[in-house]
Formats: C-alpha cells, structure tokens, sequence
C-alpha cells in the first residue's frame, strides 16, 4: 500500500511545497505529492520538519577509518552505512593522487563490487589526479603527478566497468584539449583543480568541456586584479559548476558568500573532500602514504601543516551556510543534493524529488540537523 510522508516543507529543483504529503510506493519510489491527504492513506508524519532529496557526495575520499585508495571494498561498504547517517544516499568513491597500478586495481574492485553496497549508493568514481601540478598540490603527492594520458583514463574507465564519470586535472599541463575531448566522448565529466593556471589557460579548458571547479580558492592560483587565474576562472566562466567546502576551515564564509553571489546557489556545489578520519574525532590518521594530525576541527599534514582533506560530513556543511546565513534552507539542501547531481549528469537517477525515482530523502529541522535519512522508501536511519 501506498504510504505517504508528510512534512513541513518538500524541497523541488525550483520550488519547495509548504505543509503536504509526498507519496512512496511500494516498489520504494516517489509517487505524487499531494495538498490534501487520500481516503485511508497511511501516513508518517514529519509534519514539524522539511523533507529534501537524499545528499549526494561526488567529492569524499574517505569515512569511519576508511579510505577508497584501501582498495578494501569491505571498507566502501562500511563508508556507504555510516554516510546514511550524514544524510548521504548517493556518492562517488574519490582516489587520490597515486601510482598507475594502484588506481587500476582500485577502479576494477569498486567496478566489481559497486552493487554490493546496502548504504548510500555508489554512482560513480571521481579520479581526483594524478594529472596536477606540484605547486598546489595540497595533500597529493607529486611523485605520482604528471601530464594526462588518454590511454591510462581509458584503461581505468574499461577496469571500472565504465564506471568513471568525473576526472580531476590541472589545465596547464600538456594534451589537455584532446584529453577533455577524449573524456567527453567516455561521458566523463573532467573538472579542474591543484592547478597554477592562468585564466586563459582555464578558460580554455572549460572551452574544451571542463565543467566543474574542484574545492574552489583551495588548491588553485588565486584572484588578482592582472590576472584573474583559476579562481577568477571558477567565479565568472559560463556554465560550469564550483565546489566547496564549507567547513569554516579551508573557506571563509565571506569567499563562500562570493561564489553563490558570483556562481549562483544553482552552480554552486557542497561537497566534503572527507578523508579517512571522518566521524572519528581527533587525533592521527593517515592521507594516502602522508601522516595526519587532526585537531580543531580540522586534518591537517603533520610535516607541512598543509589542509589535508576534511573532515566534514555533507550535513554539516549545510548547516554551515545556514548559520553562516549566506543560503536559505532550501538552497542550501540543493547545493548538495541537486548541483552536485547535475553537475556529473547522474540527476536522471538521485539529487531530486520527483515521481518515479528512488525514494531516497531526508528529513532536516530549521537549522538543516539531520531528523531521518530514507533509503528505496525505508527508513534506513534516525537521530
């Protein structure tokens, strides 16, 4: 039998729906969404609480002591449970900066066993590198940096089982057109990020079909008045989406405030850039072959002091930008839901509220805390 969700507010791509009822199926799907409740409808109510689409993560390395680059799908499997409780129902396993045969036999497990997961489903892989520039790399390691290959993207793409929709590179690096042609004609999605770019040098990539800015004003040369490089590129370049992370730690809430001015709350997309340390609290832990410290909220590289992912859970950063008051509730649910769908083309499948898809959804307070998280119609977890 039909049952219906009634909520406080229901979260649409362009609209949200005061004080009504949103139909699940009994094949777990959305149904219609209705003012007025039908004759002998069972109904569960959320009536003090707003009900958005399930997160979507396409940027998380890592979580509860995991890591994709572990190579352990057993651990994916534990990432996939706990991030129903950060309100995730869709992600994308994100590697690291690494050596050829460490992304190959990464991509072929999380190929193999994709399907496996009983959590937050997987939609993808993003292939954070290795194509970046030592200058801003972050926490990726430069030994394993250099210019992109089209074979070795193919390779990883045909171990995945086509799995592959989203590659990080830096635009100034050598074959980057016929890269991003290449990758377009896979239905991969490159994105530019660790990068020493000038404008022109971006532009011409997103010319080429790069659509997305990976953890914008981090990892990247920043905004001047005589020449605007990738940030200037990530603010005012037509059509592409920016990242961010929203965790007070690698973004002040100002610059993020410029980029949904500049991008749009429409462009702008949440993610977590999450290492291993996730959910876990404080103290060491470890980012591909470099050691951690993690205090204050924050992951950082023991030797360099260098930002090394975060910590954040998807959850939180929208909480963030609604306390920080630089996006409504509503906006800021789509910024990690919707966006982040959109911007790898899986929307067609999760980041929506729409009859026929998979009941994936979240039930949020005013201040975006996380009430329940709803998996295929069930719920899958409570606070």
């Amino acid at each position: 039998m039909t049952k219906y969700i009634h909520a406080k507010a229901i979260v649409l791509d362009t609209e949200t729906v005061e004080n009504a009822y949103l139909a699940i199926t009994d094949q777990g799907l959305f149904g219609e969404i209705v003012k007025d409740l039908p004759a002998g409808g069972e109904v569960i109510d959320y009536s003090d609480y707003t009900l958005a689409p399930g997160l979507v993560d396409t940027h998380i390395h890592g979580y509860k002591s995991h890591d994709v680059m572990d190579n352990d799908f057993e651990g994916i499997k534990v990432m996939s449970e706990g991030l129903l409780a950060c309100g995730v129902t869709s992600w994308l396993p994100t590697t690291l900066t690494d050596s050829v045969e460490n992304l190959n036999a990464v991509c072929k497990t999380i190929g193999d066993h994709y399907q496996e997961v009983t959590g937050a489903k997987i939609r993808g892989i993003f292939l954070e590198g290795p194509y970046f520039t030592e200058k801003h790399k972050g926490a990726q390691n430069p030994k394993y940096m250099g210019d992109p290959s089209i074979d070795q993207l193919d390779q990883w793409n045909d171990l995945s089982g086509d799995l592959v929709n989203k590659i990080a590179i830096a635009p100034e690096r050598k074959g980057v057109t016929d890269f991003i042609k290449f990758a377009s004609s896979k239905d991969i999605h490159t994105a530019l990020a660790h990068s020493d770019a000038t404008y022109d040098q971006a532009k011409a990539a997103v010319d080429a079909g790069a659509n997305i800015f990976i953890h914008t004003f981090n990892g990247m040369s920043g905004l001047h008045h005589r020449e605007p490089g990738m940030v200037g590129a990530a603010l005012t370049l037509k059509d592409v989406f920016a990242e961010l992370i929203c965790d007070g730690h690698h973004v002040h809430p100002v610059a993020a405030d410029i980029v949904m001015k500049t991008r749009g709350t429409d462009e702008t997309v949440l993610i977590t850039d999450c290492m291993r340390a996730g959910g876990l609290g404080e103290g060491p832990s470890r980012l591909g072959e470099f050691e951690v410290e993690v205090k204050d909220g924050a992951a950082r590289l023991k030797e360099s002091g260098n930002l090394a992912g975060s910590i954040l859970e998807l959850i939180q950063a929208v909480q963030n930008v609604v306390a920080w008051e630089i996006a409504s509730l509503p906006d800021a649910l789509r910024m990690a839901s919707l966006n982040p769908a959109k911007s790898v083309n899986i929307d067609n499948v999760c980041g929506r509220i729409k009859a026929g898809y998979a009941a994936d959804f979240i039930l949020v307070d005013d201040q975006g805390h996380l009430q329940a998280t709803y998996l295929d119609g069930q719920e899958r977890f409570h606070a």
